[in-house]
């Protein structure tokens, strides 16, 4: 069930509905793909509100999970605010490409405040190279907020570091973003679609 109003978004993961407060900091993320001028083909992709991990899995014959990085890092001012960082403070972030049949379909920034590793969100540092995307909607205590998306050009940092994942230049890309709440503790997921979704469908 999900309930909307111009304040608070009510979104349900495993039966759980909770509230959200808006995570729109940065409004160049919108809720809607044709806000920001995604090809067709993408925007059943940017609106999922389903795994993502699944989707992809259910298109391809192996899906792997190459991790670039974890740790603490510093995030963007709005990653900042969105999960509760007071400033100048870093974020931990776990940043990982995930394949389908060995092709790079999607970069994955996560973030959220080391604080909450050794309690709400412990699981996400014990990863490695499984998809936290499994475990987060294989969880009832866990509560998505609404997805937001952008159009991410070469001087987008989440577009560098995309690139500079997979050695090339690369065109304009588009990412999709959402807060999990647990506990009341937000962690921000970013998932930017690379060139080779499109084989996908």
């Amino acid at each position: 069930m999900a309930r909307k109003s111009k304040a608070i978004a009510y979104v349900s993961i495993g039966g759980l509905s909770r509230s959200l407060q808006p995570m729109q900091a940065d409004r160049r993320w919108k809720p809607q793909p044709f806000l920001v001028g995604a090809p067709l083909f993408l925007r059943p992709w940017l609106t999922d509100s389903s795994s993502l991990t699944a989707r992809i899995a259910a298109r391809c014959g192996v899906l792997r999970v190459r991790v670039l990085r974890t740790g603490l890092a510093r995030p963007t001012e709005d990653e900042r605010r969105l999960v509760g960082l007071a400033p100048g403070h870093q974020a931990w972030a776990r940043e990982v490409l995930l394949l389908a049949d060995g092709q790079p379909v999607v970069f994955a920034h996560t973030v959220l405040a080391p604080r909450h590793l050794r309690g709400s969100w412990r699981m996400a540092s014990g990863m490695g190279g499984r998809p936290l995307g499994a475990a987060l909607f294989a969880d009832p205590q866990i509560v998505r907020g609404a997805l937001h998306c952008e159009r991410l050009t070469a001087a987008h940092p989440l577009h560098r570091r995309a690139a500079a994942a997979l050695g090339e230049t690369l065109p304009v890309l588009w990412g999709r973003r959402s807060c999990f709440l647990r506990d009341g503790h937000p962690l921000l997921v970013t998932e930017v679609f690379l060139p080779g979704i499109a084989r996908l469908g």
